[in-house]
């Protein structure tokens, strides 16, 4: 992540541009069932996915969620807040809807090592220490994530808002261990420096990888290689490496930034970077579109409702930004629908596949573990839309299908027409069974 940055990143390269089927009606609605009907298998939806090997720790099974630190405080942290922080997604039964992991980001290290070499805690933000901080969140039902960055600074120390040069360069088995002492869950590195081919990265952060599995402690390895960088992110698949990969620049609270994976991205930027990239996720190894800005403003809460629900319909790990101490009841509401966290749990790890994108209506649809499909009306365009599909462009046959709409909860049936009007920057989903 950058810190507070004026220079973008280097203009990284990415996937292939996204096939567009267009096949408008006169009265302007899309028609893209027609169209769509015949290129879901070859779009990708029910094709066997690769077998790539991903990395077996027994962690990420489903992606990720959580809350991170970053996006709301910056380097502002401390132990109070952070604790702070864990009673109250305790308390809104964040928790118990799967926010497990509690991250603490950048700025929680002393600006030096010990005499031994080893990380400690920055004495006045921290006083009791990272374990004690570790040892209060496992005791309320939570995981323990942490930062850390491979090269000799942190982001935040190479842009000059925290002291020292404590990364882990040369200290990578010994900072595993202190990690895995400390009773950490979650461990999230982050390249962030102009330096180094794609291939110094992959030695790099494979190294850390092997230092976490020798200390016999599962803990959810998260890397990003792009921040500072040429955008290695989109360019591999990570899944042998870390259990959750960055796959674009840092998010900002923005709908649209018109950033091409360049510093900062906003929400339609990150998704046209991520979506091509579905083959890459399965259990235990998952695409990071990076940390959710739901409920800190910047956008409207039709925009934030899409955030919410392409995260989850693209199999990304759920990490909430926000000050989750002070949250509205639309922010709630976003960030709390189960329907859309089933989808984004759904055993198979599976990420939505992009079946149509006429450039303003596209639709993703996501196979899911009891053989319904999850299908997402995504409108990219000014005003309300209609965006339609049907249940064989999807992938199901038959001849009645129910449809549960994901944000009401309503119910309806049919013989399988998907379609709905889609306000302006809004994300229609159904779990369509039959």
């Amino acid at each position: 992540m950058l810190r507070g940055a004026a220079t973008a990143g280097r203009p990284g390269r990415l996937a292939p541009p996204l096939t567009r089927r267009r096949n408008v009606a006169k009265d302007g609605t899309a028609s893209l069932s027609a169209a769509l009907a015949a290129g879901v298998l070859a779009g990708g939806l029910l094709a066997v996915q690769p077998e790539v090997s991903a990395l077996d720790n027994g962690v990420a099974r489903t992606p990720p969620m959580g809350w991170n630190s970053w996006n709301t405080f910056g380097c502002d942290i401390s132990e109070s807040l952070i604790k702070q922080i864990a009673d109250a997604v305790v308390g809104s039964g964040m928790r118990d809807l799967g926010y497990t992991y509690v991250v603490v980001d950048d700025c929680w290290m002393s600006s030096t090592r010990d005499s031994a070499g080893n990380l400690q805690a920055d004495a006045t933000r921290f006083p009791s220490g990272m374990k004690a901080l570790g040892d209060h969140l496992h005791a309320r039902g939570l995981k323990f994530g942490i930062y850390q960055a491979p090269l000799d600074k942190t982001c935040a120390q190479y842009f000059g808002s925290h002291p020292g040069a404590t990364g882990a360069r040369g200290h990578e088995a010994q900072d595993a261990r202190r990690f895995a002492a400390w009773g950490v869950d979650y461990l999230k590195y982050d390249w962030c420096s102009p330096s180094g081919t794609i291939d110094d990265q992959v030695r790099t952060f494979t190294k850390m990888r092997d230092a976490l599995a020798a200390t016999g402690r599962p803990i959810l390895y998260s890397i990003n290689s792009n921040s500072v960088h040429d955008k290695t992110g989109p360019r591999r698949d990570w899944g042998d490496v870390a259990n959750i990969w960055r796959t674009t620049e840092d998010i900002t609270n923005t709908w649209d930034t018109g950033q091409t994976n360049g510093y900062p991205m906003g929400i339609r930027n990150i998704v046209d970077v991520n979506v091509p990239l579905a083959s890459y996720a399965r259990p235990g190894a998952f695409n990071d579109p990076d940390m959710m800005e739901v409920g800190r403003g910047g956008m409207t809460d039709t925009e934030m409702r899409s955030h919410f629900a392409l995260w989850a319909m693209m199999a990304s790990p759920l990490i909430a930004g926000n000050d989750v101490r002070n949250m509205d009841a639309a922010t709630q509401a976003i960030l709390k629908n189960q329907n859309l966290i089933a989808v984004n749990q759904d055993p198979l790890g599976l990420q939505a596949t992009q079946i149509g994108d006429d450039g303003t209506r596209r639709v993703l649809a996501k196979r899911l573990s009891d053989g319904d499909v999850a299908v997402a009306l995504f409108n990219q365009g000014a005003s309300t839309t209609t965006v339609s599909t049907t249940a064989s462009a999807i992938g199901l046959s038959g001849g009645s299908f129910t449809l549960r709409d994901a944000w009401t909860n309503a119910t309806s049936t049919g013989s399988g027409a998907i379609s709905a009007d889609v306000p302006s920057h809004g994300t229609v989903v159904y779990r369509v069974s039959g």
